[in-house]
């Protein structure tokens, strides 16, 4: 395997990475290796100039046992105290605070989520050795023995090399859903974003995910494959879905921030990004093309322009097309107007755009700003570089 392991040093205290799922905001997130082990991919933006480490088996426990007793503390507090008001928390468990400070914020988060669920960071935990992965899951289950969800990012790439008696030992032991970053299923995208993998690498993984009885959340990127490949890339990544039926689909909204590595194809003008108009025509698309499975959409991202693009194959498919074929029906200046209120907060769903009080917000920004149909998805395009 490729990886970077460094010599460690003493255990220095609690540790957690830059990112995690949104649908796994209300986890414990705990680091077992650091950065991304490939780290080539031209649209991500994190762990660019990191080194990739696997941390020592020892120094994640020492984590968890951070976390338990700070959790242990927290609770026997409540039960004496009932439900504690913030203003109380820094006088009971001050002393907590002030010997691992990660560690007590971290069960405090965790603990206000309710504590049912543990994320495994960062980008691709399972290059660990399996031995070490189940080690770990065990720890976490003696812990917390009433945690009722783990999970974490996985590469296709280092999933298809681990064997399947593996993979059952890991759900066995509780890790019991994988998210990856399929992003496309069109060779040519993902060979043009050096993902590393190719369509039949995400087939073989995911189906030795789901063998193993793990659930599968698989993600895609709208506008991957920029204006050349879109339909192409909209129709591959459909198909390849087709053949795993994944758990769940999540969109994904390409954005290009400044120091990503795309960011100089697009300037240059090598890579034509979508319009939003355009996004929104290759997400119908790709709905289309989705057939014979029964994986559960979801938009659940900032970045993405339909937030209730959400439901189930096959039922939920007419809905979440009609989303799409409304805003593509609408005349170019309520589009504008729903882009501009959608990036700003101010709308939820195209439902939105009924509320007065909403839409004149939206009218005011796109007045001052002086958008038109001419500069919208440049002015769009800077508001969402501010979300990544």
């Amino acid at each position: 395997m490729n990886q970077s392991i460094q010599n460690s040093p003493a255990y220095a205290g609690f540790e957690q990475g830059p990112i995690r799922p949104p649908s796994e905001a209300r986890s414990l997130l705990i680091r077992v290796t650091r950065n991304c082990p490939w780290n080539r991919c031209t649209f991500c933006p994190v762990y660019k100039g990191s080194r990739f480490s696997i941390r020592p088996v020892e120094h994640v426990k020492q984590d968890i046992d951070g976390v338990s007793h700070c959790v242990d503390a927290i609770r026997e507090g409540a039960e004496k105290h009932g439900k504690v008001p913030g203003f109380k928390l820094k006088s009971l468990f001050g002393s907590l605070s002030a010997k691992d400070p990660a560690a007590y914020q971290a069960a405090l988060h965790w603990a206000a989520g309710g504590m049912r669920s543990i994320f495994l960071q960062d980008a691709n935990s399972l290059i660990m050795k399996p031995e070490d992965v189940i080690d770990i899951l065990g720890y976490l289950k003696e812990k917390f023995p009433w945690v009722a969800r783990v999970t974490s990012y996985a590469r296709s790439h280092t999933i298809s090399r681990i064997s399947d008696p593996h993979l059952r030992q890991m759900r066995d032991a509780g890790l019991n859903r994988i998210h990856i970053g399929l992003e496309s299923g069109s060779d040519e995208v993902l060979k043009l974003v050096k993902k590393g993998s190719n369509s039949n690498t995400h087939i073989k993984a995911g189906l030795k995910v789901k063998k193993a009885g793990m659930e599968l959340s698989e993600y895609v990127m709208p506008g991957l494959g920029g204006r050349r490949l879109s339909f192409q890339h909209a129709t591959d990544t459909a198909e390849t879905l087709n053949r795993i039926n994944p758990d769940f689909i999540r969109l994904r909204t390409l954005a290009i921030p400044n120091h990503v590595p795309l960011s100089e194809a697009h300037r240059s003008g090598a890579f034509e990004k979508c319009t939003d108009v355009e996004m929104a025509e290759e997400i119908l698309t790709f709905l289309r093309t989705l057939e014979g499975i029964t994986s559960r959409i979801a938009s659940d991202h900032i970045l993405n322009l339909f937030q209730e693009i959400d439901g189930t194959l096959p039922e939920d498919k007419p809905r979440m097309m009609a989303v799409l074929e409304e805003f593509l029906e609408m005349t170019p200046e309520k589009q504008i107007l729903y882009q501009i209120g959608r990036r700003l907060g101010y709308f939820q769903s195209l439902e939105d755009l009924a509320s007065p009080s909403r839409r004149a917000r939206a009218e005011k920004v796109r007045r001052e700003l002086n958008i038109t149909p001419d500069n919208v998805d440049r002015t769009i395009e800077e508001l969402m570089k501010r979300f990544i």
